[in-house]
């Protein structure tokens, strides 16, 4: 019994069956795992080494260069990359693309064992080795800002806010940005201090002495062992002022801010600052676990921003600086969109060509292919992404064609004459076998992407798997509920004799013509032959015109704004710098009532880039010549507008003053001592991220 005859003789058997898959799919749907692209394995680790006030080149020779030499121990090694600034080393170590995801954590273990027995490098010079975070993506980001307010009561603020984000159920880490160390800043005068018989280093002394962090120790007190907790540590700054002072021989004692000069400050200069839409800020980025929902986790969000700025006081405010669920939502329901278009386009095809009820019936096809393949993608627990959803949308084209050569296959036969039971039955006979290998030749296309021993196999990879899912689908269904469907509803035209006729269709006048250019062919060899040679050959000449790009620019509302200043620039300079671009976007770019193009919001980082809120990005060391901006554009299509209006303002020359120098050349990953002049680069979505030092894979767009 082949599949269609036992479709047809056990139809409620075959009804119940897809009434369950597609019960699965439609159930299984919400639950899929949703994000901006497929978990892809990160193969790169950076080992940080500070070498506070040596120079380039000796951090170089006696750190960077060392490093690299115990590296190329390890076998599994694939390339070293280093850089080397003033007071820091940063190596970038990126494994053979045969490493599998288990070995990761064998091999960073050896590395890092390596690096600890290390006796080659200056005193006070220890190797770090970051593994941990490479690859998190931190796909919504929060701003807590304000004028108003000051740094230490904003971080308070932005840590309970911290406490309550990570107890959603899809958090998986909340991270701070921007935090400004605090320090008590003890000044005083020295000739004073002499008068008193003080010196520094017994100033110091004293305050250390009188400041007891140790424990006391335990006694036993009859069956109960007591811990002595001592007492005398400083637990605010009136204690720290009142601390006494002996001075002279001893017998006299002073309080510390009679001589001194005591202040609670914040640490300078910054290491880092948060700015947003022109305000100080501090940033608080969001990490999806594995295998969550990204969008469900955006929504939650939501609801958390509205409940923190009903509750928060007046002056302060927290908002998104940067959106992956809004992205990914989007695309999801231009995915729907496409299903829809794609289901009405094929009715208004069948319709011209095969006929209503054939129509009808091949139409059914998509949307039950499209929710068995979800269904698949929920049992082995692949989510809903950029190439998911791209897989899904090439896969529509095709999975109609099984249902369209069975359909039409099983008309012909009625029109021949036949039952329609024996009908649909040869009709599975001839065409199963055929339709399979169609299927397993179009899937084993895709093959080689799933095969790929790299990271671009592992993100382009599910397109073979989904592709596949919904070929094989079509197939089952094409073999099954079509032919069901077809014996059920299909039914040919009669003439007046009572037998099927023949309907005529658009295909009759198409092979007229079709008929006449085969015979001219025919009769006219060698021109078509010639003429046939001549527009191949012009072809590949027109294809070797056509640009290549791998992937596409993003359409996500998002463009990013890179400022490397010259090597020792002081981060007020980037900060000034940075506040000249925020003016110019203020005035000029910023959205409003008389402007409904340009730039909705921003958030500037200084001195350090965010999180990682894209599988493009990722947050080099610290460094005070360098700034990241955030724009989120008023839509994906005026992000070419935006950075066109940008780059006219950097070309005047207004944003960094006539003495630097603008390169649009991204810093490689080689071994680099300095650099001259200021590097600006201005990069489009996701794909339009550009490759930076020691950060592992990007996608290289072309020059914009």
């Amino acid at each position: 019994m082949n599949p269609t005859q036992f479709a047809i003789n056990k139809n409620r058997i075959t009804l119940s069956l897809l009434f369950i898959v597609v019960l699965l799919g439609v159930s299984m749907y919400p639950d899929l795992p949703r994000n901006s692209m497929p978990p892809y394995t990160i193969r790169v680790a950076a080992i940080v080494s500070r070498f506070p006030g040596a120079n380039p080149q000796r951090v170089e020779l006696l750190v960077s260069k060392n490093i690299e030499e115990v590296v190329q121990e390890i076998p599994e090694v694939k390339t070293i990359g280093s850089q080397s600034r003033t007071g820091l080393s940063v190596v970038t170590v990126t494994l053979k693309d045969e490493v599998k995801k288990d070995r990761l954590r064998d091999v960073w273990d050896e590395l890092r064992r390596k690096l600890e027995d290390m006796t080659s490098l200056p005193e006070g010079v220890v190797p770090d080795l970051n593994d941990d975070d490479v690859g998190v993506v931190y796909g919504i980001m929060l701003g807590l800002l304000s004028d108003e307010f000051s740094y230490a009561e904003m971080e308070d603020v932005a840590k309970r806010i911290r406490d309550d984000l990570i107890t959603l159920p899809d958090s998986a880490k909340v991270a701070l940005g921007g935090i400004q160390e605090q320090q008590v800043v003890v000044a005083f005068d020295a000739t004073r201090l002499g008068e008193y018989g003080l010196t520094v280093n017994k100033l110091k002394g004293i305050i250390r002495g009188a400041n007891i962090l140790d424990s006391g120790g335990e006694i036993n007190v009859g069956g109960k062992r007591l811990i002595l907790e001592p007492t005398g540590n400083y637990d605010s700054l009136a204690a720290l002022k009142k601390t006494v002072i002996p001075v002279g021989d001893g017998g006299e004692t002073v309080y510390l801010d009679a001589i001194t000069q005591i202040r609670k400050t914040y640490k300078t200069p910054p290491t880092s600052l948060v700015r947003v839409n022109g305000k100080p800020a501090i940033s608080l980025s969001v990490s999806l676990k594995e295998g969550a929902n990204i969008i469900a986790m955006g929504e939650m969000i939501d609801q958390k921003l509205a409940d923190y700025n009903r509750r928060l006081p007046l002056g302060l405010e927290v908002i998104r600086l940067a959106s992956l669920d809004t992205f990914v939502e989007t695309s999801i329901d231009d995915f729907i969109g496409n299903l829809l278009q794609s289901i009405g386009i094929v009715m208004v095809v069948m319709l011209i060509f095969l006929g209503l009820r054939t129509g009808i019936v091949v139409s059914g096809l998509i949307p039950l292919v499209t929710v068995m393949t979800l269904m698949l993608m929920g049992v082995i627990h692949m989510g809903l992404n950029q190439v998911t959803l791209a897989a899904l949308i090439m896969a529509l084209g095709m999975m109609v064609d099984n249902g369209i050569v069975v359909s039409e296959s099983f008309l012909v036969k009625l029109e021949d004459g036949q039952d329609r039971l024996t009908a649909a039955v040869d009709t599975c006979g001839e065409l199963m076998v055929p339709l399979l290998i169609s299927t397993l030749t179009t899937s084993a296309a895709f093959l080689s992407f799933f095969l790929a021993e790299s990271i671009m196999g592992d993100i382009v990879g599910p397109i073979f798997v989904v592709v596949s899912f919904a070929l094989l689908s079509s197939w089952i269904i094409s073999l099954t509920i079509i032919p069901l469907l077809a014996y059920w509803f299909v039914k040919p035209k009669k003439t007046g004799t009572g037998k099927p006729a023949r309907k005529k269709s658009v295909f009759d006048v198409l092979n007229k013509g079709y008929l006449f250019v085969l015979k001219w062919a025919l009769k006219a060899k060698i021109i078509f032959i010639c003429a046939m040679m001549g527009v191949f050959f012009l072809s590949l000449k027109g294809f070797g015109l056509v640009p290549f790009i791998f992937f596409p620019d993003s359409d996500r509302n998002m463009i990013t704004v890179d400022i490397n200043l010259p090597l020792g620039a002081r981060i007020e300079r980037t900060l000034a710098v940075v506040k000249g671009i925020e003016d110019h976007i203020q005035s000029h770019l910023k959205t409003g009532e008389n402007r409904t193009r340009g730039v909705v919001d921003w958030s500037s980082y200084i001195g350090q880039g965010p999180e990682s809120y894209d599988l493009g990005y990722a947050a080099d060391e610290p460094n005070p010549g360098y700034a990241h901006i955030l724009v989120n554009t008023s839509s994906g299509e005026d992000n070419a507008f935006i950075i066109r209006e940008l780059d006219r303002f950097s070309s005047s020359g207004n944003w960094t003053g006539s003495a630097s120098t603008i390169s649009r050349t991204p810093t490689s990953g080689s071994r680099s001592w300095a650099r001259a002049g200021a590097a600006r680069r201005w990069k489009s979505g996701f794909w339009g991220l550009i490759r930076r030092p020691f950060t592992g894979w990007r996608p290289t767009p072309k020059a914009s």
